[in-house]
């Protein structure tokens, strides 16, 4: 899937500006940092991806706390914020893109329905930010390719790229 060159033009404003770039992946599971990869010569900006899938994962490569996921649950804001703050401290990049979520088809509750995924932003020097968004239940394929496509533009929006 193309992503319209979303993954193109990140890579692009990276090396315009000089800086590497890291996912930290659940719900994803590596699509975002594939969609990157993808494309030759993106070696000069991709520092590392993160699949955590699970919440151990997620504590263990990320330094996600147990608080937090205990209190907040593994699609949460507060969760996001320290996946992309824990990547951002255990890579070489200056941006990193976190997302978390519930892509179905099961797993969704009234408060965490199927379609709900967090974002998480950082970028070296900046406050960590988070976004919530709730996709359409049009299935996991659905769900998951529009995830990598939001978090694409995040990383554009992240590094003043509109």
């Amino acid at each position: 899937m193309s992503y319209e060159g979303l993954p193109n033009r990140l890579l692009e404003a990276c090396q315009a500006q000089n800086i590497m770039l890291a996912t930290a992946e659940s719900c994803t599971g590596g699509m975002i940092i594939a969609a990157l990869t993808d494309i030759a010569g993106s070696s000069a900006v991709v520092d590392r991806g993160f699949i955590t899938y699970s919440n151990e994962a997620k504590m263990d490569m990320l330094g996600v706390s147990a608080e937090t996921l205990q209190a907040h649950g593994a699609v949460s804001r507060e969760t996001a914020l320290e996946m992309a703050a824990g990547a951002l401290a255990r890579s070489r990049a200056s941006l990193t893109l976190a997302v978390t979520g519930v892509a179905g088809p099961g797993g969704g509750s009234p408060e965490k329905p199927v379609g709900l995924v967090w974002f998480g932003v950082a970028v070296n020097g900046k406050p960590v930010a988070a976004e919530r968004m709730l996709f359409p239940d049009k299935g996991r394929d659905f769900i998951r390719h529009e995830t990598v496509r939001h978090a694409l533009d995040l990383g554009l929006k992240a590094l003043g790229v509109s």
